[in-house]
């Protein structure tokens, strides 16, 4: 076993990602995933609780993100504003992770249960948005509303991201979900 290499948890991730793509998630189990890294299922349990945190185990980190800079946005900043402002750091995050968000996105597509816990990250997302929100003063419903905007914002953004033939950045590709929102609700 290959265990003092570094980067254990990346090179599980990957190897995972590669089972999930060849073989299917629900088809793979968490021995095979350790094997293919060249780890042991030990160590694969010290860094995911499951085979299914694969592929969720950055929700935390994006959400905390997302939460931080709406949070740290100008006082002033309107609410739309601010949460450009956790959407511009959100897209941040994904700049060099394309091809691994379109493999990600293939397997999750692929299963129900795995769609199931990404609409649950995208609940949990717009919950802890209006929570941000309504600590910044905005009045429900408006940050309920604003926050499953910014979610609907990201989740557009993202899946265009991701397409076969995409290449332009996520952060573009933000702003031009964000502007067909303000069009949308200015009723242009």
């Amino acid at each position: 076993m290959g265990r003092w290499e570094p980067d254990a948890r990346g090179r599980l991730a990957k190897a995972a990602l590669a089972l999930y793509a060849e073989r299917g998630y629900e088809q793979t189990t968490v021995a095979e995933i350790a094997k293919r890294a060249g780890l042991t299922e030990r160590t694969f349990f010290r860094h995911y609780a499951d085979k299914r945190e694969v592929l969720f185990a950055g929700a935390g980190e994006l959400e905390e993100l997302f939460v931080r800079a709406v949070a740290g946005a100008p006082q002033a900043a309107v609410t739309l504003d601010a949460l450009r402002v956790g959407l511009d750091a959100v897209a941040e995050m994904f700049a060099d992770r394309r091809e691994f968000a379109r493999r990600r996105h293939a397997v999750i597509t692929a299963n129900a249960e795995l769609q199931e816990r990404e609409l649950i990250k995208l609940a949990s997302l717009a919950a802890a948005l209006a929570d941000t929100l309504r600590g910044r003063g905005v009045a429900e419903p408006t940050a309920s509303l604003a926050a499953e905007a910014a979610v609907a914002v990201f989740k557009v953004a993202f899946e265009r991201w991701i397409a076969p033939a995409e290449e332009r950045s996520m952060h573009l590709l933000i702003r031009e979900s964000l502007t067909e929102l303000k069009a949308v609700t200015s009723g242009a």
